[in-house]
């Protein structure tokens, strides 16, 4: 998302992508040393305070494990993909991530099927498609200008990317937390209850994935016209964004809700998981609506490079808004059990777009405050 902030700025303003490209390349390195040394600390102090069965533990450990291997083709491809964004060259990323996605799946398939293996085999399959996607990228973006990575650059030169991914990275870090817990709190309630949310959550990148389309237009179009220093095509890409995000929102959410329970159908067959995923079928239903606000702006502040506000946005709705109420909703007084999970989730997207609204309305009064 740094990528994209600085890449689409500096095509605004008729400077240089491509170095723009390198220095993100160069991050990669210590990135991946605190990614991983993080990562070896990590995994094994949180999974037991994840919960669920020690047969789902041992899975999940032996898939981290083994996905950490793709963190270097991952940070790599994050890296490409922002500056194929930020270029507003969107259709790279659809050809890169299409490529990486149906290798992954032929080899799970493969690995699971016919060589027998269990969440070590899809760990692999990922692992070496994210190595495709990479090679696959990297081919791309020696096509745009990429020859070498060049010299080091100074800290000077890195400082502004630094700090915008320094926001960027307690903002997501937050943001991964929330899904931790919740997945968490799914656990302690039973295999079934978290089996159901882990396939809403996965529902949830679904709409995810189709909003973010209009977030990535938002992100790169808002940097290019900053670059630009035109205040009414931000104001544009501000309004046409945001039209395209709530038509689409709709859609997904009567899409679900005429879908009903066939769409759990085609998911999974467990007779005894049905029951449970028809029960908070609603929570579903309403996602897309509930996400659509936050994922807009994020949108829109990375393209003004207002990650600061992001992350601001980010602490306030954990700290005042998700975890209060969801204290709140396992009290004895209410008990609400999975179903409070879900309302505090659904409170902490909303507040996400709500504390955001003030840089919000600054931007559209005041567009060369960013520019």
């Amino acid at each position: 998302m740094g990528t994209t902030s600085l890449t689409a700025r500096a095509f605004g303003q008729n400077d240089n992508p491509v170095q723009v490209l390198q220095q993100a390349l160069w991050l990669v390195a210590p990135v991946l040393i605190l990614v991983l040394g993080c990562a070896l600390i990590a995994v094994p102090l949180l999974l037991p305070l994840m919960g669920g069965s020690a047969d789902i533990q041992s899975g999940a450990r032996e898939y981290l494990l083994i996905r950490l291997c793709a963190a270097p083709a991952v940070l790599g491809q994050y890296v490409l993909t922002g500056w194929f964004i930020g270029l507003g060259r969107t259709r790279i990323p659809l050809i890169v991530l299409t490529v990486a996605n149906l290798l992954n799946a032929v080899l799970d398939y493969f690995f699971v099927f016919h060589l027998h293996m269990t969440s070590d085999g899809v760990a692999l399959g990922s692992v070496m498609a994210d190595y495709s996607g990479l090679a696959v990228a990297l081919w791309f973006a020696h096509r745009q200008g990429l020859i070498t990575l060049g010299k080091m650059p100074s800290l000077t030169l890195l400082k502004p990317m630094l700090r915008i991914n320094r926001h960027l990275f307690i903002r997501t870090l937050l943001l991964l937390g929330v899904f931790a817990f919740f997945t968490a709190q799914g656990a302690r309630q039973g295999e079934l209850v978290l089996a159901a949310n882990a396939m809403l959550i996965s529902l949830l990148m679904l709409i995810s994935n189709a909003l973010d389309g209009f977030a990535h237009a938002a992100e790169t179009l808002t940097g290019q016209s900053l670059g630009r220093k035109q205040s009414d095509d931000v104001l544009r890409t501000i309004r046409l964004t945001g039209i395209n995000m709530l038509l689409m929102a709709l859609l997904l959410t009567l899409a679900f809700a005429l879908s009903g329970s066939y769409l759990f159908r085609l998911l999974t067959d467990n007779p005894d998981l049905l029951p449970v995923l028809n029960k908070y079928r609603w929570f579903l239903f309403f996602l897309p609506l509930m996400g659509m606000p936050s994922f807009w702006l994020d949108g829109i502040f990375i393209g003004a490079q207002a990650t600061a506000q992001m992350r601001n946005a980010m602490i306030l709705s954990v700290l005042l808004v998700f975890i209060p109420l969801w204290l709140a909703g396992q009290s004895q007084t209410l008990n609400l059990g999975n179903s409070g999970l879900w309302f505090a989730f659904y409170a902490f997207m909303l507040a996400r777009a709500f504390f955001m609204g003030g840089t919000f309305l600054t931007l559209l009064k005041r567009p060369q405050n960013f520019m």
